[in-house]
């Protein structure tokens, strides 16, 4: 298990939470649960209702839509937000290339986390944005 303060530092290296003061940091750890996934595991899958939101700490995903890989991403990406948002299925299958760690926040937190960070509410708009940009993009 990773240590609070190591979590705080993992929080504020991510760019949706860079700009968070060091009490909404506090925030989002409190709401969210660190959670190991096993290689060849998937995180979440296409079609299943959105209940929670996830932030990659370490190690790589893929991203799939209707079977076929879109991405890979990172440490510090996050995903699951837009499920939640508009409460609608999981447009994507995201599955761990090797194991990794991720910190989770279920619906409830989400909501919480959004309230009481106007930042982090900027940033999630902005991120969102840039990913539909992108999809936008790959469609034609």
């Amino acid at each position: 298990m990773i240590k609070r303060n190591d979590r705080l530092a993992a929080f504020r290296s991510i760019a949706l939470f860079r700009a968070c003061s060091d009490e909404e940091l506090g925030q989002i750890d409190a709401v969210s649960d660190e959670v190991r996934i096993e290689a060849g595991r998937d995180l979440i899958r296409q079609g299943d209702l959105g209940r929670e939101f996830i932030v990659l700490v370490d190690r790589a995903v893929t991203v799939s839509r209707d079977g076929e890989e879109v991405a890979t991403l990172g440490p510090g990406a996050h995903f699951g937000e837009l499920a939640l948002l508009v409460d609608q299925p999981r447009n994507a299958t995201v599955t761990a290339i090797t194991p990794v760690t991720a910190q989770v926040i279920d619906r409830r937190g989400f909501q919480s986390m959004l309230d009481g960070s106007p930042h982090l509410t900027k940033n999630l708009l902005v991120s969102l944005a840039r990913r539909l940009s992108e999809i936008e993009e790959q469609q034609h």
